[in-house]
């Protein structure tokens, strides 16, 4: 009897080394564990990859700090919900590089180790990056909607690791079908910004393709990302475009479907726009002395509504610490919603929100031929140091983009 429950025993332990998923299942089931499972393969990280190469940070500061290494950790599943994607083609945002200096740092180590019970600096080694294109090559049990082959894209939270590496984990919910008419490094330049705009104008704002028909918008900061997005995305919904941007910038917008240009660089423009009729709708992508002057152009009375993506949010908490910077942050907005409603305007803030849903209702935009990438310049695997200087410098005219599967 003795030597049968070892026997048992033994062979349980070798099951749960080799079979954990599928043995939780059959230990729910009432299975015997000596019986094998008929449950969904699944073939582990570990018996395929230990390591990977990417571009991580070990400490916050300028672009010294990147450094490129074969040896990280090859991402795990953790969660039922997650897949493995094989990054094909990521690209950079200016969170990026303010992440690269320790913006935000308090704020997402805090969503990282809620509970503190981690040492300080356990976030590095960092790799950063946001957007991915590529294909999934692992799925956790409960992702239904996707599988090991699948070309995808997404927007990784900026609390996890990033995509600058060859592999990525990213949630079932975080993900989208890549859209078939676009390239990899195509497809990499969208889904934050856009997901960035779509927040700012769908969610925040309240613009659709039944409501924004007519309406006047303005855009400033239109020649970067998210400005190159948002303009593609109010004419894909029928609105009218005024976009504020340098001169050098001008045939871009203009080719994305801006109805008015207006140069910064040629004259004030609080005294340009005054000369244009009264807006619905403000994209304020600059902030600092844009913020006081420009909700003054919006319609009063009407439900017009200034939504701006620069906010102190991150930087209170930098400052202040997770408690303090979270009650100056509800003080700020709160008094400033309401200076500007006495005003008859909505003033709102807007943040970057992943979600794979909102990337298919993109998709379907960018399949249609309503949306379309603007890619800047493409950078190899081996030149990332590079790319985040080109970004560092300012003026984008689109995205920067990092082609993984090019080494070189």
């Amino acid at each position: 009897m003795y030597l049968k429950m070892h026997l048992l025993s033994r062979r349980a332990y070798r099951g749960l080394l080799f079979s954990q998923g599928s043995m939780a299942v059959c230990l729910q089931r009432g299975k015997s564990l000596i019986k094998p499972c008929l449950f969904r393969n699944i073939s582990l990280s570990c018996q395929r990859y230990t390591i990977m190469a990417s571009w991580i940070i070990d400490r916050y500061g300028r672009n010294d700090v990147l450094r490129f290494t074969n040896n990280m950790m090859f991402p795990i599943i953790h969660f039922p919900n997650e897949v493995v994607i094989k990054v094909h083609a990521a690209s950079l945002n200016p969170i990026d590089v303010n992440m690269r200096n320790g913006y935000g740092a308090a704020a997402l180590n805090a969503k990282r180790d809620p509970l503190k019970l981690k040492s300080t600096g356990s976030e590095f080694p960092l790799t950063l990056g946001r957007d991915v294109s590529g294909v999934i090559m692992e799925c956790g049990l409960s992702v239904s909607y996707f599988k090991p082959g699948d070309e995808v894209w997404a927007a990784v939270p900026p609390w996890k690791q990033g995509t600058i590496s060859e592999f990525v984990v990213a949630s079932g919910n975080e993900i989208s079908h890549k859209p078939k008419c676009l390239s990899h490094v195509e497809a990499a330049s969208i889904p934050y910004v856009g997901l960035t705009a779509w927040s700012a104008m769908n969610q925040i704002g309240g613009l659709n393709q039944d409501n924004c028909s007519g309406k006047r918008i303005l855009i400033f900061g239109a020649s970067g990302g998210v400005g190159t997005f948002a303009i593609q995305l109010v004419k894909a919904w029928g609105g009218h475009v005024t976009a504020v941007c340098s001169q050098d910038s001008s045939t871009l917008v203009k080719k994305l479907g801006a109805d008015d240009v207006i140069d910064y660089k040629s004259g004030d423009v609080a005294e340009q726009l005054k000369m244009l009729p009264l807006f619905d709708f403000i994209l304020d992508n600059v902030g600092g002395p844009t913020e006081k002057w420009s909700p003054d152009f919006l319609k009063k009375w009407s439900g017009a509504t200034y939504v701006t993506l620069v906010t102190p949010f991150l930087l209170n908490l930098d400052r202040l610490g997770v408690a303090d910077g979270m009650l100056q942050t509800g003080v700020t907005i709160g008094t400033k919603a309401v200076k500007h409603l006495c005003k008859g305007i909505h003033y709102r803030w807007a943040f970057f929100t992943p979600s794979g849903q909102s990337l298919d209702e993109i998709a379907k935009l960018v399949e249609s031929g309503k949306i379309h990438p603007v890619v800047e310049q493409v950078f190899s695997f081996s030149e990332v140091p590079k790319a985040f200087l080109k970004l560092e410098g300012g003026h984008a005219r689109g995205k920067t983009v990092i082609s993984v599967i090019n080494k070189k």
